[in-house]
């Protein structure tokens, strides 16, 4: 009868307790980009040039704002923009809250770039874009600081027949992302063991070589994409643009994308 009472008391005390509030599960942090449709707008923008257009059978630029995963606001910087093919892209995908820094060293510039360079900046369509005139050994302003992303399009060979310090280049480039911001290197494949000594003759530069180096400046790899290569490229022909053009090639090399990301915390 005891037994039964107190049961009895302590069912009716725990019925009197609050009810315990719900764990709260955090959302998942995701790296889902810009949308389908977003993307497709940006590839299809009637302002881009005609010319670049045709080059996007071999330069897949949705695929690449795919794999950048980027999104409005956002802070970048395009090294080696060159006359905007990838600069575009990435000024359309942050909208008028992010900005572009896009960089062109003397060389470029003045051999190739002027002076529609200079016209094309004054376009609505890049507006956010801040033209950066620097060399690849220091090529960020001061003012470029807590970048999301930094990206080199097909230049990263260039800077070893142009005698480029890329060990400082690579630490300015990590002293400017925040942490966890990203660095994508696109490039043409070199043959295995040529390392970068083909890097001006034929314009290209081994996959290894280049991670090797960016991991020196404190980078940790995150991941690359294959969607540029060609496994049937003998990586033996020039991939120089005006030259691949000439031999009917041009957007046929074997390519190689590696990112890199600013360790959090650093």
């Amino acid at each position: 009868m005891l037994r039964s009472l107190a049961a009895l008391l302590l069912l009716a005390l725990s019925a009197c307790r609050p009810a315990a509030e719900p764990a709260v599960v955090a959302a998942p942090e995701t790296d889902a980009g810009l949308d389908e449709a977003a993307i497709r707008a940006i590839v299809e923008d009637p302002a881009r040039p005609s010319a670049e257009r045709e080059l996007d059978p071999g330069r897949k630029p949705a695929d690449l704002l795919r794999f950048l995963a980027l999104r409005p606001g956002m802070r970048l910087a395009d090294l080696g923009a060159g006359d905007g093919y990838t600069t575009f892209l990435l000024a359309r995908a942050v909208g008028a809250d992010g900005v572009v820094y896009a960089q062109n060293n003397k060389f470029a510039t003045e051999r190739f770039l002027e002076p529609a360079w200079t016209e094309r900046l004054k376009t609505p369509e890049l507006r956010n874009v801040v033209r950066v005139d620097r060399e690849f050994d220091d090529p960020l302003p001061p003012e470029a600081a807590e970048l999301d992303g930094v990206i080199n399009v097909l230049f990263y060979h260039d800077t070893y027949w142009m005698g480029t310090d890329r060990a400082r280049m690579n630490r300015a480039i990590f002293a400017a992302l925040r942490p966890g911001g990203f660095y994508v290197i696109v490039d043409h494949s070199a043959r295995a063991g040529a390392g970068a000594s083909e890097a001006e003759s034929l314009h290209r530069v081994e996959e290894s070589t280049v991670v090797d180096e960016v991991l020196q400046a404190g980078f940790e790899r995150a991941g690359s994409a294959e969607f540029l290569r060609n496994p049937a490229d003998p990586r033996d022909w020039n991939a120089l643009p005006s030259a691949a053009t000439a031999a009917g090639k041009r957007g046929t090399a074997d390519r190689f994308i590696v990112k890199f990301v600013k360790p959090a915390g650093l």
